[in-house]
């Protein structure tokens, strides 16, 4: 297949930097996770960049199947903690596992007067 614009690199060592050198405004839209069928259906709106207090389901890596709230977006490591999901260290202490975005599917979102906005700017319907 052709490049669909000659105005984008399609260089893997340009794409990789502009990924791991990019602003944390950026970083917000780079994590962005699918929505699940039901809410794919209800706001007409395949993904949405992941926040704080989304309810989410792992679907690939070792905890696959998992679900639980996001506890913190850590934009800077391009990874998500999501309450139920932790390890326990050799002192015993338990300390959450750092996830990608793009291995978890938002169940449920957390909704607010921007996000509303964002969905209905994005094409999407609102109820």
């Amino acid at each position: 297949m052709a490049k669909q614009s000659l105005d984008v690199s399609s260089d893997r060592r340009k794409s990789r930097k502009a990924y791991f050198s990019a602003p944390s405004s950026e970083r917000r839209v780079l994590m962005s996770a699918p929505l699940s069928k039901e809410l794919r259906a209800q706001y007409n709106v395949r993904s949405l960049p992941i926040r704080k207090d989304d309810e989410v389901l792992v679907v690939r890596g070792s905890k696959k199947g998992q679900e639980g709230k996001i506890s913190s977006v850590y934009r800077l490591k391009f990874a998500v903690q999501v309450d139920k999901l932790t390890k326990e260290k050799s002192s015993g202490a338990s300390v959450p596992i750092n996830v990608h975005p793009s291995k978890l599917v938002i169940t449920k979102l957390h909704v607010d007067k921007d996000r509303k906005a964002l969905i209905e700017r994005k094409g999407g319907k609102f109820e």
